[in-house]
């Protein structure tokens, strides 16, 4: 295969030009028209790691969703839902910051900063096991968004790793990744 694409000629930015960024701009659009089939890999993927917890990563993805979606939530939740853990497999203790930089340019403010601080709220449900602060989220206790973020952990991530529940699957939420990725 060949590469046809026109390419431009710099080899540091400040050397470039207006006919080079003239080239890169409009493939931004294009790239962005693959993430939502990038993420729906990296999801399908969370399901080879379970990391000993009693359902796959994807299950436990799935699980977060259908509770939402069932709950009433409305897509832009359940989207967030569904990836708030896409991080697991690529940086476990990082996993938040990934998830909140796929959504950030596409979802509230509110639905943001859930995802982005999901990982400390849900250490309240286990961190005194591990010899941690379970109340870390304290920290955040003045933020419009603490008792939204709360919420979200208790109803719908923590309680998803069920086994016997009967989640949608993956191809059910394909067209909800695909409008709010598609850029």
């Amino acid at each position: 295969m060949t590469d046809t694409q026109q390419r431009a000629a710099f080899t540091t930015f400040e050397e470039s030009t207006a006919d080079d960024w003239a080239i890169i701009a409009p493939q931004l659009n294009i790239t962005q028209g693959m993430v939502a089939d990038r993420v729906i890999g990296l999801l399908n993927d969370l399901q080879f790691d379970h990391g000993g917890f009693p359902v796959d990563r994807l299950e436990h993805s799935l699980q977060t969703a259908t509770r939402a979606e069932r709950d009433g939530r409305d897509d832009e939740y359940v989207f967030c839902a569904l990836i708030h853990d896409i991080g697991d497999t690529l940086s476990p203790f990082n996993h938040p910051d990934i998830a909140a930089g796929i959504i950030k340019p596409f979802v509230s403010e509110a639905n943001h900063w859930m995802v982005a601080h999901h990982g400390i709220f849900q250490g309240y449900y286990f961190w005194h096991h591990l010899g941690m602060d379970r109340d870390t989220r304290e920290r955040f206790r003045d933020s419009e968004h603490f008792g939204y973020t709360e919420e979200f952990c208790a109803k719908y991530d923590q309680t998803a790793f069920d086994a016997d529940y009967r989640s949608n699957p993956l191809e059910h939420y394909e067209p909800l990744i695909r409008q709010f990725l598609r850029g």
